[in-house]
């Protein structure tokens, strides 16, 4: 008999196993893939940025190298970029391996289904399979790549993000069904090491789900660049032909169809939680319209049973699963949760990055909260003007009567780095006069937070 057995060893699951071994539980992880980490350590999140850092290194010694005073010509090696991609893919890998030795953790290779509420039926990776008891059950298998009607993925040259880490050689011209997070970041890579970009985007912007403002100031950015961006359209097919596909599309009231040529079509449309499998109809656990685990601080309507990361409504990010994590077991051990699990940040890992965190000033605006805004460009910046990245502000958005920070929302030079400490102020319950008084080491660039802080209240000293 186990304390706990975990369904999933993604971002959420094993890091709800590693804190479970932590806290002494006997604990079991059933997992599938002949690898632990789930999507992200594997196949999303850490290959993904494997591939922005080195193809952002090559545009740089190809465009930017020369006005710094060093004069090389790159030459671009794929098949080298995707062997250390691999290589730090593997190690960390390692580490989450060595992470359950250490802690205690066994791990199930195989998948598993609901026998009952305490039980689970285990398929073994070597075909046999055997049924194994637990006192609670954490569901934690994570989400995939949603499909669009008409667009058939063969996964060779209509394809997911999974197959978009790994061409083996640069498209001419690739096509990105959806302006999100995902198909931003690979447009980002394969337009830096060659290829034409094409994206295309039902909605009238880029990122629907940031602040307008930021999103708007990126869109221009990555246009700039050479990202063609086709928006407020909508795609109605997608077929291979003998030298790459075709996509089909036009205005979203279906007036007119183009066709467009491409080498590879890459879908990116979002994502939709995974219970295939799970027998979850056994245990009479049902899932909402759109197939989430509806929950209660992760327990589900069946004792015993909890839920926590993808499969579960709510912004799909690793740390946000690792989150989830933390606090469903230590509920489970009887501990007391005090965060608010709804201060998550979120990144695109893009050139600029986008960080943001909190409300929107379009939500704020919608809902009529009274509210103050601060912004600092970082043209103003001393750290960004002295490394030549000056493009993007960071905006802070606070009550209007009480100064708490509300929300803020970064476009900018290596801003994933300091959002974090916008995490901490919001959970903190500080107000934009906290972070303006706090001092901030000089030059770097999360001085453009305090500036921004300064001029909730109008009084931003570097601009």
């Amino acid at each position: 008999m186990y304390d706990v057995a975990i369904i999933g060893a993604g971002s959420g699951g094993y890091s709800a196993a590693i804190r479970a071994g932590q806290l002494g539980m006997k604990v079991a992880c059933i997992e599938g893939s002949p690898h632990l980490g789930g999507t992200c350590l594997n196949i999303g999140c850490m290959p993904s940025k494997a591939l922005l850092h080195a193809s952002e290194l090559y545009e740089d010694a190809r465009l930017e190298f020369a006005n710094l005073g060093i004069d090389v010509q790159p030459k671009l090696n794929l098949e080298q970029m995707m062997a250390q991609k691999a290589d730090s893919v593997s190690k960390l890998i390692k580490g989450v391996e060595f992470l359950f030795r250490k802690n205690h953790v066994e791990w199930i290779k195989g998948w598993a289904s609901f026998a009952a509420p305490g039980q689970l039926d285990i398929r073994h990776l070597d075909g046999t399979t055997g049924r194994l008891e637990a006192r609670h059950v954490v569901i934690a298998t994570g989400s995939v790549p949603v499909d669009i009607p008409g667009v058939c993925v063969d996964h060779k040259t209509i394809v997911t993000s999974t197959e978009a880490l790994s061409f083996s050689e640069v498209p001419r011209r690739l096509a990105i069904i959806g302006a999100g997070v995902i198909g931003l970041e690979l447009g980002s890579v394969w337009r830096r090491l060659g290829s034409e970009v094409i994206v295309l985007e039902y909605q009238d912007r880029v990122l629907p789900e940031v602040d307008s403002e930021i999103a708007t100031t990126f869109g221009k950015l990555i246009a700039r660049q050479g990202v063609q961006l086709r928006l407020g359209v909508r795609v109605s097919g997608a077929v291979t032909t003998a030298n790459g596909a075709t996509v089909e599309f036009g205005p979203r009231d279906g007036s007119a169809v183009e066709q467009l040529e491409c080498d590879k079509v890459l879908v990116a449309v979002g994502r939709r939680p995974f219970t295939n499998g799970l027998k979850l109809e056994t245990i009479g656990l049902k899932t909402g319209p759109r197939g989430f685990i509806q929950n209660d601080a992760y327990r589900t309507g069946i004792p015993n049973v909890w839920v926590i990361g993808d499969v579960t409504n709510g912004p799909m990010l690793a740390h946000r699963a690792e989150d989830d994590a933390i606090a469903c077991i230590e509920s489970i051990a009887g501990m007391v949760d005090g965060t608010d699990h709804q201060i998550i940040p979120n990144v695109v890992y893009t050139k600029p990055e986008i960080a943001t965190i909190g409300a929107t000033e379009d939500h704020l605006k919608a809902t009529g909260v009274a509210y103050r805004a601060g912004r600092f460009q970082f043209m103003a910046n001393s750290r960004a003007r002295i490394n030549h990245e000056t493009a993007g502000l960071v905006k802070v958005l606070t009550d209007e009567k009480t100064d708490r920070i509300l929300g803020v929302h970064m476009v900018g030079p290596s801003v994933s780095e300091f959002i974090a400490e916008a995490a901490v102020a919001m959970a903190m319950g500080a107000t934009s006069e906290d972070v303006a008084y706090t001092a901030h080491p000089h030059p770097t660039r999360s001085e453009a937070f305090r500036q921004a802080s300064m001029d909730v209240t109008g009084w931003a000293m570097q601009a």
